[in-house]
């Protein structure tokens, strides 16, 4: 099977609206992208789910994430959508669970539910939201993740744990997709959160690695598959990278000052896709053998267009 190829739109977090004071227009600019990627032949479409900028709020424009997948499940026809990830301590489960089987039938059908712990302190606190440390934020997104399932699945869904309780709740319409809506969870931690994947989830998502990263991810989920008798190849494996695209290499370089937050480690050309068509397809070779069947894009100049047209007319085989 090809690998696939997904793309987060301008929505405003990384600072990728820069410039567009009018919000109508930065908006219609995210749904631009949207609709130029689905017609490029992008099987997906992402956005990140949070309420400003990165990695210093400013009064920058930030859409939020479900109004905004919502309203791209209208603005577009055939591309998946899902969110890269949701932050799981920004909403009651049940609730998400609801918005969820809504926005499926709303696409008819092409939701992907990306779902993670969250990290982003400075966010939570400013919106008033407890932030517990990262084991108990883990602890709550494993019942959450259940309480996605029972709702997706149960005619009244029931569950009693430490952090949620839902009572005979009753969610229809439930979606499109069957089973359900496929249920991808965010994140690298090796002994919980790959651990919660090989339990739960439909697919998994890890970011910013270079192919030996990455491959040892992927045999870790393996592991913890083997051990509770999973197929591991019944799992959906992407992978999150920054993109930097161009004619030459000193003019893709030139676009990569904001991807160092992502990578402290400094090595851009092992952790990210940058430089000319061709060095990009080479990587692109790598992550597949790596393992990954899905690599989504954030491309800090998508608004531009352009630069989503070069790589899909030269990447995506």
């Amino acid at each position: 099977m090809a690998m696939k190829f997904g793309i987060i739109v301008p929505q405003g977090w990384r600072m990728d609206l820069v410039g567009i004071s009018d919000p109508v227009e930065a908006y219609e600019t995210m749904t631009r992208v949207a609709q130029e990627a689905e017609t490029l032949g992008f099987n997906s479409i992402w956005l990140f789910d949070h309420f400003h900028t990165v990695p210093t709020p400013t009064q920058e424009v930030t859409f939020e994430c479900w109004t905004s997948t919502a309203a791209l499940a209208r603005d577009t026809k055939r591309v998946r959508i899902g969110q890269m990830v949701t932050c799981n301590g920004y909403r009651n489960p049940s609730l998400l669970a609801k918005m969820a089987s809504t926005v499926d039938v709303l696409s008819n059908g092409r939701l992907d539910f990306g779902i993670g712990a969250g990290w982003y302190g400075n966010e939570y606190q400013a919106y008033g939201y407890d932030y517990p440390e990262a084991p108990e934020r883990l602890r709550h997104m494993r019942e959450a993740v259940q309480v996605l399932l029972k709702m997706w699945t149960e005619d009244e869904a029931v569950f009693e744990g430490k952090y949620y309780q839902v009572r005979g709740a009753i969610n229809q319409p439930k979606g499109v997709q069957k089973p359900h809506i496929p249920l991808l969870i965010g994140g690298g931690g090796e002994q919980v959160t790959l651990k919660l994947v090989a339990q739960f989830g439909d697919a998994c998502n890890v970011g910013h690695l270079d192919p030996e990263g990455l491959a040892r991810k992927y045999s870790i989920l393996k592991k913890h598959c083997d051990d509770i008798g999973r197929d591991y190849n019944s799992i959906k494996r992407t992978v999150l990278y920054n993109c930097a695209i161009g004619a030459t290499d000193a003019e893709a370089m030139a676009k990569t000052g904001y991807y160092t937050r992502n990578i402290p480690s400094g090595r851009l050309r092992e952790q990210a896709l940058i430089g000319t068509p061709d060095v990009i397809r080479k990587r692109l070779v790598e992550i597949e053998q790596a393992g990954a069947q899905e690599v989504v894009i954030f491309m800090q100049d998508s608004k531009d267009i352009e630069p989503i047209q070069m790589f899909a007319h030269e990447c995506i085989q």
